[in-house]
């Protein structure tokens, strides 16, 4: 029988991304960004099921959560949380990640995130002793659409003996 196994050159790389933010209707290129990761939060809830001791689970919910971290050199998510503080109003936005690795037979990927609200935020920093300067920025979203999709697998598999 033979094994069927992924090709080494179609792991996307890490560092080929693209990722932008809209905020009230700009676009930003977010290029800061060293690293983000969406998730997704699953609410689950225990079923008590006649005949068995234990309990089953059933999903009943979601829960959109995300973290990046960034070069600390732009404001404009700062801005948000100044606005928050000053008016009450909290500003939702738009987060699109397209992985996309030349080398890979995978294709790209997109996703975007929508109603992205920000759990808060670094004001300011410093570090004398430090290379450079980064912050993390955690966030949650209401909702999400996958705009384009890698290949199937399937297709960039190599068939070995």
């Amino acid at each position: 029988m033979a094994n069927i196994m992924m090709n080494a050159r179609d792991a996307v790389s890490a560092a080929m991304a693209e990722c932008y933010m809209t905020i009230d209707g700009k676009r930003y290129n977010f290029m800061q960004a060293i690293n983000l990761e969406a998730r997704i939060e699953k609410t689950k809830t225990k079923v008590p099921i006649l005949g068995r001791p234990g309990r089953g689970t059933k999903s009943v919910g979601w829960r959109g959560v995300g973290k990046a971290t960034a070069h600390y050199n732009q404001t404009v998510l700062r801005q948000l949380l100044q606005r928050y503080k000053d008016s009450g109003l909290d500003t939702y936005f738009e987060i699109q990640i397209t992985n996309e690795d030349p080398t890979s037979s995978v294709g790209r990927q997109t996703v975007i995130l929508s109603d992205c609200c920000l759990d808060g935020g670094t004001l300011a920093k410093f570090d004398a002793d430090g290379e450079y300067l980064d912050e993390e920025i955690n966030f949650t979203f209401d909702d999400f659409r996958i705009a384009e999709s890698f290949k199937c697998a399937s297709r960039a598999l190599t068939r070995r003996a």
